[in-house]
């Protein structure tokens, strides 16, 4: 079986003064920083997290 994708997550937009369940999605997919990117992968709750704050990243497949 091969590797699950990833996807590479970049925080654009300040997690301050946001929902505290968006703040939890931030924390969830490891992000802490402005312009800080990570590699996730592509599962389903990730999936979710991502979506649901879509408006606070950028993100692309790795």
């Amino acid at each position: 079986m091969a590797n699950p994708k990833q996807l590479k997550v970049t925080l654009v937009k300040s997690k301050h003064g946001r929902l505290k369940s968006h703040k939890a999605c931030i924390a969830g997919l490891g992000l802490r920083k402005i312009r800080q990117t990570v590699s996730v992968q592509d599962t389903p709750e990730n999936r979710g997290m991502i979506n649901r704050i879509s408006y606070l990243l950028s993100v692309e497949e790795a």
